[in-house]
């Protein structure tokens, strides 16, 4: 990768402690401290984030940002303060527990959220600090959910990604968050956004559509000028890492402590940082039950249960801290004995060897959220494991990493008997299905390395900026207006082909609030009083409609998507006879998803029907458009009808008639000159490649089109439309 990479998240892969007056610089035990520190290194990279201390003045400040720079990293410094109400506050009071379903812990306060915004208004400045041309800025996690917007804001051609490595909550429980919509624009600053697993894309855009009123299509959207591309990407692990380091001789020894200290025939592992997301009490209880259930396992089993320290200054989580400290207590004293201890409990951070020896001599590696992300402990754990010696793992399906385990025991993390069922189902597993269970999982594992994880993002990210810059070509200059302008008045006999619905208003939901403004109808008619001037409104929408908003001006027409066609002053005519006997069959199918969507209607054109779901739910909407689409398609098969599907409507008419075939009728009849052609939909899109080759096409809105050039909204069409009759009449009288 050619371009330099800038990563910025809430904690630099390193913090800094001082003892006895010297700073020392530690290794961060974070996920994605962890996962991306193997990665950035190699590349000609910059790490931009909280160092985890506070400077005790300028001189110490100079010092740690001098050792930070040497390593690749810039040091954002926040006061004790700041980290208390951005990062203990907002950051895990209200977004961690809100989009991990935990709606009860969730806080909603506005010092916070000021403290939020500032932090993150920090980091933009420091951002702006580094950024170089071509850069590629990727900004991690739900500390930083403005700083995408921020930084576009300041620097329009930034090529930023965003990945959000908790779960993204559903819409009913996003929408209870008072800054959705701020939040929202925040992570849309973004060219790439991405999660852990479709269940969480699909959640974004969905928020997305209601929140903010933007339509995806295939995961992509259309936001300022740009494209912004939202996906999947499951992160992967340094899986060579945890795969030979149990092979180290310090390793060893450790596993020989661990087995001559537990004395046991099997070995359950547990490992977590202290968090409510993470369902150990349920865990413990589900141990207690299985040793409850089957007296034969005791002295023949342990769990070994290493809880991280986190967020200990947070009053939820000293709570659980308490509650674990006595659930453990209880169910050591209940089943212990004077030789075993039914529960092994580590309540600290261990060394990478530490770890990696608990995870390879372990039998069972129990692992069960209530929502995760990702968590990566269930990879590590299993890529820790050779194959010829097995393991089990116990997965929640809650988990992120459920979706590429799919070889774990599943289990419901709120199901205390399933879990203590799959405990002794993974006990009395054969060893050769363990190896060949593992031996799959693992090669998933390795195939989908955290480097083939960043480098997937990095790809799709560019291709994502590509295409935004595809768009931004397309786009119009005020010199190309002017060129245009000049062609317009210097032609002998001009053509305008207009659409109507997106093209010169924009879509409404009623039928009132559709009908022309003045605007619309004083630029009309401006331009059909042009000498040579035809203009054509070339709609969807039926011939009685555009007779009655147009009839009085000096306009032709092209109603239903081609299928009527009137010139000035002449009476409708079809290009073709067409049938309508279809009707009676298609019909009852829309009249069913009709009763099936509340807000939904039928629409009946003299060739086609249609259905709207403009006023229906979003999101039962866009399933209801699916399913028909699915049913139509297989229905009329065989009956010549082309189905189409529009801006919240979907469209049944005879095969052959489009907006495309029936400009041509008029085009074919004239020896125009000028030939100037806009529409925003992909009904359009036939319009705009049945053009000759000398047309200025013009896409209103910025899609994916055949079209020449575009346009970003109906407004800009119509002052432009206004600006060219207006340029034609000044021309006229200076001639």
């Amino acid at each position: 990768m050619s371009k330099r990479l800038v990563i910025i998240s809430n904690r630099l892969p390193l913090s800094i402690n001082k003892r006895k007056g010297k700073l020392s610089y530690q290794p961060s035990s974070g996920g994605l401290a962890t996962g991306m520190s193997s990665f950035y290194q190699k590349y000609d990279s910059l790490w931009i984030g909280w160092p985890g201390y506070a400077p005790e003045s300028k001189t110490e400040q100079q010092d740690i940002t001098q050792e930070l720079a040497d390593k690749k990293m810039s040091p954002v410094f926040l006061s004790r303060r700041q980290v208390e109400l951005y990062y203990e506050g907002f950051s895990n009071k209200t977004i961690w527990p809100l989009f991990h379903y935990f709606s009860q812990y969730t806080l909603y306060d506005s010092k916070s959220w000021l403290a939020y915004k500032r932090v993150n208004q920090i980091f933009c400045d420091k951002v702006l600090e580094h950024i170089q041309p071509n850069d590629i800025l990727w900004v991690h996690d739900y500390h930083l959910l403005l700083l995408p917007g921020m930084i576009r804001e300041k620097t329009r051609d930034a090529l930023i990604g965003f990945f959000l490595h908790i779960p993204f909550p559903s819409y009913e429980l996003f929408r209870t968050l008072p800054w959705r919509q701020e939040i929202m624009n925040g992570i849309l600053g973004a060219d790439l956004i991405g999660f852990h697993t479709y269940d969480y894309v699909r959640h974004f855009l969905s928020s997305t559509s209601r929140i903010v009123g933007l339509e995806h299509s295939l995961a992509r959207l259309r936001h300022d000028d740009r494209v912004i591309k939202v996906d999947s990407f499951p992160m992967g692990i340094d899986y060579d890492k945890y795969h030979e380091t149990p092979k180290q001789d310090k390793v060893q020894k450790e596993i020989k402590k661990f087995k001559t200290r537990l004395k046991t025939e099997k070995i359950i592992l547990s490992i977590d940082r202290l968090d409510y997301s993470k369902g150990i009490p349920q865990r413990l209880e589900g141990y207690h039950q299985f040793l409850h259930d089957h007296p034969e396992y005791r002295e023949k089993i342990t769990l070994i249960m290493l809880v991280v320290p986190s967020r200990a200054r947070v009053e939820s989580y000293r709570k659980l801290k308490y509650q674990l400290d006595e659930l453990v207590g209880r169910i050591n004293g209940e089943h212990g004995t004077i030789g075993w201890t039914p529960i092994y409990y580590l309540y600290r951070s261990v060394p990478f060897h530490v770890l990696s020896a608990l995870y390879n001599m372990s039998d069972v590696g129990l692992v069960t959220p209530f929502r995760d992300g990702m968590n990566l402990v269930s990879k590590e754990f299993v890529a820790s494991k050779r194959s010829d010696k097995g393991g089990v793992l116990i997965l929640s399906e809650m988990a992120g990493s459920s979706h590429e385990l799919g070889e774990a025991i599943m289990i419901n993390p709120n199901n205390i008997a399933e879990i203590a069922h799959a405990i002794k189902t993974a006990l009395e597993i054969p060893l050769e299905e363990q190896k060949h269970t593992l031996e799959e999982m693992n090669l998933k594992l390795k195939r989908y390395s955290v480097k083939r994880w960043a480098e997937d993002f990095m790809e799709r990210l560019l291709q994502t900026h590509g295409l935004s810059e595809n768009l931004a070509s397309k786009k119009i200059t005020t010199r190309l207006r002017q060129f245009i302008s000049r062609k317009f008045n210097e032609s002998k006999k001009r053509v305008l082909i207009l659409d109507y619905d997106g093209t010169l208003v924009g879509y409404a939901r009623t039928p009132e609030k559709a009908k022309p403004t003045a605007q619309v109808r004083s630029v009309l008619k401006h331009l059909s009083q042009l000498p040579n001037c035809m203009v054509i409104i070339n709609s969807g929408r039926k011939r009685e409609t555009l007779q009655d908003w147009f009839g009085d001006l000096e306009v032709n027409f092209i109603a239903e998507h081609g299928a009527w066609l009137k010139r000035y002053q002449a009476e409708w005519f079809t290009i073709e006879s067409l049938n309508t006997a279809w009707k009676s069959e298609i019909m009852p199918i829309l009249e069913h998803y009709v009763m099936r969507t509340p807000g939904s209607f039928i629409e009946e054109k003299n060739y086609s029907l249609v259905w709207h779901y403009r006023k229906a739910n979003v999101g039962l909407g866009a399933l209801r458009a699916t399913e028909l689409m699915d049913s139509l398609k297989y229905m009329t098969a065989n009956l010549n009808l082309q189905v189409m599907e529009g801006n919240k409507v979907i469209e049944v008419k005879n095969a052959g008639v489009n907006k495309g075939r029936a400009a041509l009728r008029y085009l074919e009849e004239i020896s125009a000159d000028f030939i100037l052609a806009m529409g925003d939909d992909w009904t359009d899109e036939y319009m705009f490649r049945d053009m000759p080759n000398s047309a200025y096409t013009i896409k209103v809105g910025y899609h994916a089109t055949s079209a020449t050039y575009s346009m970003r909204s109906p407004q800009e069409a119509l002052a432009f439309l206004e600006d060219l009759s207006k340029s034609a009449l000044r021309d006229s009288d200076q001639s």
